[in-house]
């Protein structure tokens, strides 16, 4: 059996309390979120949103493997928690998440596919959430299967950008979630381009908002801020 996790994406502002604190309080609250998170999820990840985006300071991405369906339960119970007692200092905004799962267009796995508790990860992090229009489930398996096709082929053709896929459908207003990673934004920007120009795109009915994120260090993400 392939093993399932649950990604979980947050996007969070310094609250108004923050800005006006002292260097050495925020210092220290960097150092207690961080400690706290340690306890909420087995791997988390802080990337530097703005000013790539206005809305967004910083976003949190939690991995959780779940292998009992109490599984979900326990981890949104504790990362709530812990959230909610930093709501002095960062509020949450937009949540994005869902479970990894086998590809329905894709034999086996990919060599671009993203692992989700990997120990090192790529500079750059692209998020969105994404939904298909009605549309595109009424055509034929084969009929879809030959798009998709299209779009995998496009995607090999830039072997050092990597993917994940989250299936959320059913659980937030999204049908799906999607990830890369990359080390170089203007080739990704290059690949979006060909992908919109695929047959498939026809049919996606929803793929923002967009959110690029920057990677460091914990430690470093939210020093950045002081």
């Amino acid at each position: 059996m392939t093993e399932r996790f649950l990604c979980h994406f947050t996007f969070f502002s310094y609250t108004g309390g923050y800005w006006s604190s002292p260097d050495d309080q925020r210092k220290q609250f960097h150092a207690d979120f961080i400690e706290s998170l340690h306890g909420a999820a087995p791997r988390f990840d802080l990337y530097q949103v703005f000013p790539a985006r206005g809305d967004t300071d910083f976003l949190l991405w939690c991995s959780q493997p779940v292998d009992q369906p109490g599984d979900s339960l326990r981890f949104f119970d504790c990362l709530g928690k812990t959230l909610n007692a930093n709501r002095r200092w960062v509020q949450p905004g937009l949540t994005l998440w869902g479970y990894t799962g086998p590809s329905s267009y894709a034999r086996g796995k990919s060599a671009q596919a993203i692992d989700p508790m990997a120990a090192e990860r790529k500079p750059y992090l692209i998020v969105y959430p994404f939904t298909k229009t009605a549309e595109w489930y009424r055509m034929g398996r084969d009929t879809r299967q030959g798009m998709m096709n299209e779009h995998i082929r496009i995607g090999h053709q830039y072997p050092n950008i990597t993917q994940l896929l989250l299936y959320s459908t059913g659980l937030q207003d999204q049908e799906f979630v999607v990830i890369y990673e990359t080390d170089d934004l203007a080739q990704f920007s290059d690949l979006v381009m060909e992908l919109r120009s695929s047959e498939a795109r026809r049919f996606t009915d929803r793929d923002t908002p967009v959110f690029t994120g920057f990677y460091h260090t914990p430690a470093e993400t939210l020093g950045l801020s002081v």
